[in-house]
């Protein structure tokens, strides 16, 4: 790991900030390199991962249909697109972050994502589509709703890890 000390702080300007870079291979995703900041001035703390392999772009289609298959992990870059036909599609974006859950932790970040976005929202009809999915992702979370997750991954760094998940080329 390499750091380097006493750096200008993008948020409070100080030179109290403390670089860091290190590669590390994570399991099913590769070689990254870890970036992080930490300011001793006013406590700021950033960090990213970039992947150092270049892969294949790939897709990932899993059906859940029962209660075990909310165990199943996903590792999801910040560059795929994770689309739930009839649900939802979440497109990577400037801020989008990768991660590691499963299946039960994927579901709840779009139960959060549907009621983040109606609730400010005036439109009735809206709001009625909105408690629809909610009612489907809270079944789906007891294994009672059958749902189908896709994966699709320009860089390649994503996997859906299970013999149930189809791996294809986009």
């Amino acid at each position: 790991m390499s750091e380097i000390h006493n750096q200008p702080c993008p948020f409070c300007e100080e030179s109290k900030a403390t670089l860091r870079e290190e590669e590390v291979e994570i399991p099913y995703f590769g070689r990254v390199f870890v970036f992080s900041m930490e300011c001793k001035g006013c406590g700021a703390r950033n960090s990213d991962v970039e992947p150092a392999e270049k892969k294949e772009p790939c897709r990932f289609t899993l059906e859940v249909n029962s209660e075990d298959d909310l165990n199943i992990r996903i590792v999801k870059s910040g560059d795929a697109t994770v689309k739930i036909p009839r649900i939802i599609t979440m497109e990577p974006g400037p801020a989008a972050n990768g991660y590691v859950t499963n299946v039960e932790g994927l579901l709840e970040k779009v139960k959060t994502a549907i009621q983040t976005s109606v609730e400010n929202d005036e439109d009735d009809d809206m709001k009625t589509k909105a408690k629809n999915l909610l009612k489907k992702i809270s079944k789906a979370l007891v294994g009672r709703e059958p749902i189908k997750i896709i994966i699709e991954d320009p860089t390649g760094h994503s996997a859906i890890i299970s013999d149930k998940a189809q791996k294809s080329k986009m």
